[in-house]
């Protein structure tokens, strides 16, 4: 191989494991706390809310400039390759045969000379081939109604846009608290599913050992190697449920699908119920939905406000600089003559009459205004609905996941007792399977139950305000 092939297959080797390095799996090892911080950095709804108070600051700036001098330079250049010509009554000769007349001049024939009735047209042209201006001009606004009261709304309308942002958060909180914990609640769903399947391939060949000796039917063998065929299915839909929960985890979190998640928080039972039935108050407030829409009333009342003062004048400064010059010859900068001219002026408009549409405007913001009293009236009855029913909820799901707790042991219980019959000779393999089924059920049972507190406690806490 040739000493150049040599270093190109080398260079692109570097090359690829730079690459290579770039675009690597990552691992995350994440509490239920830290998932939630890095879905405030990645999801895509919340880079979007935080882009919507990027776009406010900046509509507040553009309202802000409203309020600023504006200043704006001007230049113009005209060439004239032929001056128009005008025609205008003969001023000059009307006034010519009135000084003769006056003086009595006579004509050649002696007789005094007297102006004709018409006079006729002149034709002449006005103006310069070349003309040319350069200024400058200044318009200050003093008192316009609509801006003053965008520069007073500048506060609040940031406030809603960052409410907006923790309304967005909070959702993907609750999401992210869910199934991060129905995650971590699934390692005690695959723990009860090996244990079942190490149950039934001892109690499958206690069978087969059994057959062997003339002990027990081959039917009893078959069966159970049936259940255990149907739990190691039931454990690789389980396994496929969770690896599609990682997966919508990640969604909700905004990480690569490529990237590994950990989760480093366990969930028990005493997590589930820790603290929140203790204190079951709360506060509109406290609700992010309830304070986005405060803001949201306080925007309306100011569009009230701005359009009430539209009936006073609007107030405005000008002034003017500027330098003109006209020739005919092309020498704006080498002979020409430049002459100052310069203006200042206050303007102010005062409203008359708009045919009823400032009052049209007024009347429909006060609509508007109704409008989201009456919707933060509904939503205050949601908020109490949305409480109550997760309250509800929340209590029933702890109810069913003491019972399905108590049902598990009684399962077992049921299960020990048959396999020692079994054993002892004194119970049938039907007997045996069928406390088996019971207790794959009862444990499946109460996954479900977990799960549902899980959910149920979340709900609560963000219903009333405290998640």
């Amino acid at each position: 191989m040739k000493p150049g092939w040599s270093i190109t297959i080398g260079i692109l080797a570097g090359l690829l494991a730079v690459n290579g390095d770039a675009y690597a799996q990552q691992r995350h090892s994440l509490s239920v706390t830290e998932a939630v911080a890095y879905a405030q950095k990645n999801n895509a709804q919340v880079k979007n809310a935080l882009l919507d108070v990027q776009i406010q600051q900046q509509t507040n700036r553009e309202i802000t400039a409203s309020a600023y001098p504006q200043i704006n330079g001007n230049a113009a250049f005209g060439y004239n390759p032929r001056v128009a010509v005008q025609q205008f009554p003969n001023f000059i000769a009307a006034a010519t045969y009135g000084v003769l007349q006056n003086e009595g001049v006579k004509n050649g024939s002696g007789a005094p000379i007297v102006s004709p009735n018409d006079f006729g047209l002149v034709a002449a042209a006005f103006g310069t081939k070349f003309n040319a201006s350069a200024g400058v001009s200044l318009q200050q606004l003093l008192f316009e109604g609509q801006v003053f009261v965008g520069l007073q709304a500048r506060a609040t309308s940031i406030a809603f846009q960052q409410k907006n942002v923790e309304v967005t958060e909070e959702g993907i909180k609750a999401n992210i608290y869910k199934v991060y914990y129905q995650l971590s609640a699934s390692k005690a769903q695959l723990q009860l599913l090996d244990a079942n399947i190490a149950r039934l391939e001892k109690l499958r060949n206690d069978f087969q050992i059994m057959y062997d000796n003339g002990f027990a039917e081959k039917l009893d063998v078959n069966r159970a190697a049936v259940q255990l065929a149907n739990l190691q299915t039931e454990k690789q839909r389980a396994l496929n449920t969770i690896e599609n929960g990682y997966l919508g985890l990640k969604l909700l979190m905004g990480m690569p699908i490529r990237d590994t998640l950990v989760l480093t928080d366990s969930v028990t039972e005493a997590q589930i119920r820790d603290g929140v039935l203790e204190n079951t108050q709360y506060n509109y407030d406290n609700r992010k939905e309830y304070q986005l829409a405060e803001l949201g009333k306080r925007l309306r009342q100011y569009d009230i406000k701005r359009y009430k003062l539209t009936y006073f004048p609007t107030v405005a400064l000008s002034s003017s600089y500027s330098r003109l010059t006209q020739t005919n010859k092309f020498n704006y900068f080498s002979g020409a003559q430049w002459f100052p001219a310069s203006s200042i002026g206050l303007n102010i408009s005062v409203p008359i009459f708009d045919g009823f549409a400032r009052a049209a405007r007024i009347k429909r913001a006060q609509l508007q205004l109704q409008q989201t009293e009456n919707e933060m009236e509904g939503l205050r009855l949601s908020i109490d609905q949305d409480v109550a029913a997760a309250l509800n909820n929340y209590r029933s799901a702890l109810s069913t996941l003491e019972t399905q707790k108590r049902n598990i042991e009684l399962a077992e219980l049921v299960y020990s007792q048959t396999k020692l019959k079994q054993e002892e000779g004194l119970g049938s393999a039907t007997e045996i399977s069928t406390a088996q089924t019971d207790l794959q059920v009862a444990q499946s049972n109460y996954i479900l139950a977990l799960y549902d507190a899980i959910n149920a406690k979340v709900d609560f806490l963000r219903a009333t305000g405290k998640l």
